[in-house]
């Protein structure tokens, strides 16, 4: 693949920085183009730790029946009743976009809950820093934070050579970036 180009304008993500800032959690009603689904036996206890950890809000309820919770647009989590995966069977896996500062926020926020696993912060090949979370439902939710770029750096190189470039200073949004 060769045609490579930043979109940062249609996305709610924040061009990478350290110091970027988290958009407001969007409160608008779109056609969900993907969301994830939760199975839960505690219904209470799920929105408290999605909304009080995870940076999650209810954006409606359907009592008995299903929450929907979101942060960002396009980060939608429909909580339903029902039976979580077995302990020891394999967690489904979710990631979210967030930025720098929100890793941190994430993993403290999560120390006062029993029962939740946090690994990381760590930081990954491809220019990114990640926590991972294992809900109190099974599920991992994998936060992600775009570093900013710095081509001299291995995640550079590593971009580089799969064909991803940081884009030229006038180059059109469209136009091809990289090999």
């Amino acid at each position: 693949m060769s045609t490579h180009f930043d979109s940062f304008d249609i996305s709610p993500v924040p061009a990478p920085a350290w110091d970027a800032a988290a958009p407001e959690n969007f409160r608008g009603i779109y056609g969900m183009p993907s969301f994830v689904t939760v199975t839960t036996s505690d219904m209470a206890a799920s929105v408290t730790f999605w909304t009080g950890v995870l940076g999650f809000f209810s954006l409606f309820e359907i009592p008995g029946r299903l929450v929907h919770l979101r942060r960002w647009a396009f980060q939608d989590v429909l909580l339903v009743p029902g039976t979580p995966p077995q302990e020891g069977a394999s967690s489904p896996a979710v990631n979210f976009a967030c930025v720098l500062a929100q890793i941190e926020q994430v993993s403290a926020a999560c120390e006062g809950f029993d029962g939740v696993v946090v690994s990381g912060p760590r930081d990954t090949p491809w220019n990114s820093r990640e926590v991972e979370v294992l809900t109190p439902e099974g599920i991992r939710v994998v936060f992600t934070a775009a570093k900013p770029y710095d081509p001299a750096t291995q995640e550079a190189a590593n971009l580089r050579a799969v064909g991803i470039t940081a884009p030229a200073h006038g180059v059109e949004d469209n136009e091809a970036h990289g090999r």
